[in-house]
């Protein structure tokens, strides 16, 4: 049965990507406590790279906001892995880390990163507005126009109850 964080990616219309494979020497994701911390992510959709250029020179602050809701996209599909598959244990999106692949003269990194940003308040209500940064880069892996990474607080996964133990019996005979 779908909880009701997935009910509402279907309501809006939204198909999570395959999660992407580490493409370096890296783990797609670390679960401390009750924090997932999601490695940076480029717009890739199921295997295509997508956005691939600068904002301000070849790229348009409407591409760069689509690159950066792809990276959301994939940070999601990451979270319900950490997750075990449900994403109702997320409690809220701690922080968001954008970079901007830019040039010099581009200031609307701000506008780039809400691509993300958007998405994960459309998916998670409030609980989706975190912290964050926008950076622009001089170059991103890939050539990608966007690459982003969060920090998600998560519910520990519900314990399953514990089996009864048998008594144990002790070898040899009964005394009578």
């Amino acid at each position: 049965m779908a909880g009701k964080i997935d009910k509402r990616i279907a309501e809006l219309g939204v198909t999570l990507p395959n999660p992407t494979a580490p493409i370096a020497n890296y783990v797609p994701f670390v679960v401390t406590g009750n924090l997932v911390f999601v490695s940076g992510q480029v717009p890739i959709f199921n295997g295509s790279l997508k956005h691939v250029g600068k904002l301000g020179a070849n790229l348009s602050i409407e591409q760069g906001y689509e690159a950066a809701r792809l990276c959301g996209l994939s940070l999601i599909a990451h979270a319900r892995v950490a997750c075990g598959g449900n994403l109702d244990r997320v409690k809220r999106v701690v922080k968001v880390g954008g970079f901007v692949n830019s040039t010099p003269e581009f200031t609307d990194q701000p506008k780039v990163i809400n691509g993300c940003t958007d998405l994960f308040v459309k998916v998670f209500g409030d609980a989706g507005r975190p912290a964050r940064f926008a950076l622009s880069s001089t170059s991103l892996p890939l050539g990608a126009a966007t690459e982003i990474d969060a920090v998600f607080e998560i519910a520990p996964a519900a314990r399953k109850p514990a089996r009864k133990a048998k008594p144990k019996r002790t070898a040899g005979r009964r005394r009578r």
